[in-house]
This record gives structure tokens, sequence and C-alpha cells, in this order.
């Protein structure tokens, strides 16, 4: 049995839709399942709340051999570490108690670098990590850089305005996954049964790549002009504050992103097994065009 969480998610709706491909049999834990299809919850287990919680997860990983692990950081949260740490002791101890054999983690790139402790979201994830290696389990942290994906939610403001920003500056080349590829290795070692080691696996896309060549791409691919713009860490974290973050979360996504500014996602060496196929390009054709077209 293999657990998924935040199955209704970008990256857990994949890697469930994979699993249930291949024929393994699939737990989930979600929150609200109706936003699951009919056809999911008739091929999968499903353990309704909150993998936060000590009950549910208790019970969800009774009798598992394998947990897909990804922490959607609640934006209210009091702190980094609550939103991160302190979501995943219960799971931690239910990890020893149930017995689980192997788990894979969705973390962020930035060990050893110099701004590894005062990443925000990052730092969280890292401590996270270490939480859920202090059980002892077989684990794949899975380490990425920033999203591709997550352009695709500003599809409505490329279309109509012609722009995205960022705090970071548009000529910074680094590493942007799909969260599609991301989904594909995750399930590639949650089917693997032959590991029982704790190891870091990097998830870098096909290439490193500014944010003013994301916008030529964009550009080109939209058929019409698309602009970056860098805005002020100040007016970044504002942002998130207008949309309901605490304090504490709209300062870790503004550290987050300082960090990365400073080469935080650039301390891993890319090679064969950590570059995934997905091209910006590619994503742009598949995922960005098609939601900037359904918005009329």
């Amino acid at each position: 049995m293999i657990v998924v969480t935040a199955p209704a998610g970008d990256i857990g709706h994949q890697v469930m839709a994979r699993l249930l491909e291949a024929g393994a049999p699939v737990r989930v834990i979600a929150r609200d399942p109706s936003k699951l299809s009919e056809d999911v919850c008739t091929r999968v287990e499903v353990v309704q709340g909150s993998h936060g919680d000590a009950k549910v997860v208790d019970h969800a990983f009774a009798g598992a051999d394998a947990l897909f692990w990804l922490v959607a950081a609640d934006p209210q949260a009091a702190s980094v570490e609550a939103a991160f740490v302190d979501f995943t002791r219960p799971a931690a101890a239910a990890l020893k108690t149930r017995g689980v054999k192997r788990i894979v983690v969705i973390s962020g790139l930035g060990r050893g670098t110099p701004f590894a402790d005062k990443a925000g979201y990052i730092t969280g994830s890292l401590a996270m990590e270490d939480l859920i290696a202090s059980t002892g389990v077989a684990m794949r942290t899975l380490t990425m850089p920033s999203f591709m994906d997550n352009i695709a939610r500003r599809a409505k403001t490329i279309k109509e305005q012609g722009v995205f920003s960022s705090p970071i500056s548009g000529d910074l080349k680094m590493p942007s996954c799909a969260t599609r590829d991301i989904a594909a290795v995750a399930t590639r070692w949650l089917l693997d049964e032959s590991w029982n080691d704790q190891k870091d696996v990097a998830v870098l896309g096909p290439e490193n790549i500014s944010l003013n060549e994301m916008a030529v791409i964009m550009s080109d691919v939209l058929g019409r002009p698309v602009r970056f713009e860098q805005v002020a860490f100040e007016a970044y974290k504002a942002r998130f504050v207008r949309y309901g973050f605490s304090e504490a979360m709209a300062q870790g996504m503004t550290d987050m992103m300082y960090a990365k500014s400073h080469g935080l996602d650039l301390g891993v060496q890319r090679t064969p097994e950590n570059t995934t196929p997905t091209s910006f390009r590619q994503w742009c054709e598949d995922i960005l065009k098609p939601a900037a077209l359904s918005h009329r």
C-alpha cells in the first residue's frame, strides 16, 4: 500500500494518477474528498482529514509500505517552523509506530549553501527533512528549484497585461522544473522496493534559464509581447500580506526568494541523473498557453 498526501494538489494528483496507472494500491489522505473525481474515489482508499492530524496519519499509515509526503504550508501559520516542522511531527511519530518502510519527500534545493539557514520556506523544509530522517525510515528527498507551474497561476495577468514579476534579477540563470517531471521521479521511487537508505535526489529540469529568457519564450509561444518586471522585496512581501498570509509566512516567502537571488538553487551540479526532460518552452506550449487561452 502506498499512501499519498495532498492528492488534489499540483504534484500529488499526478503522483496518484501515475501510481494508479501502474496498478499500485493507493490510499490518500484528503482534507476535502469532494475535490477528487468520482472515478478516483472508486479506485483508492480515502482517509479524510489533515495529514497534520495525529489520528488521521496513524490510521492512514496502518499497513502502508510507502508514503508520498508533501506539505502545502499553511499561509496563515504562526511561523515557518510551525508550518513545516510542527505540522510533520504527528506523521514522524506514526512512521515509527506503524513501521512505514519508505518515504518520498518533496522539498527544496539549498542544503549546504550559505543561505540555507535563512531561506524562509526552504529552511523550514530542511528542518522538516531532518525530523523525518531522525525516525530512521528509508527516505528519498526530492530537492527542487522553483516550479514552472507556479507561473500558470499568473496566466490571466500574463495574457491581459503581458507582464510577470519577481524580486529576483531577470538576468540570473537558475534551474526550473515542471511538476509533471517531479511526479514522474516521485512515482519511480515509490514503486521501487529495492532501496532502504536515505538520500537527496535533485530534480533540476533540463536547463538553467533566466526570467528575461522566460519572457522571450512566453512571448513567442503566446504570440504576444510578455515582459519580466523586477519588483522590490518589500513590495513582494506586501503582496502576500494582501493575499491574507500571516506576517511570518509572508516574510518566509520573501526570505526564500532573497536566498534564491543569492544562489540558493545553484549548489547542486547538473548531471544526467538529475536533469529532467520538460523544457520551459515545452511547458509553455503544453500548460501555459492553454491556461492563458482559457481566460477570455
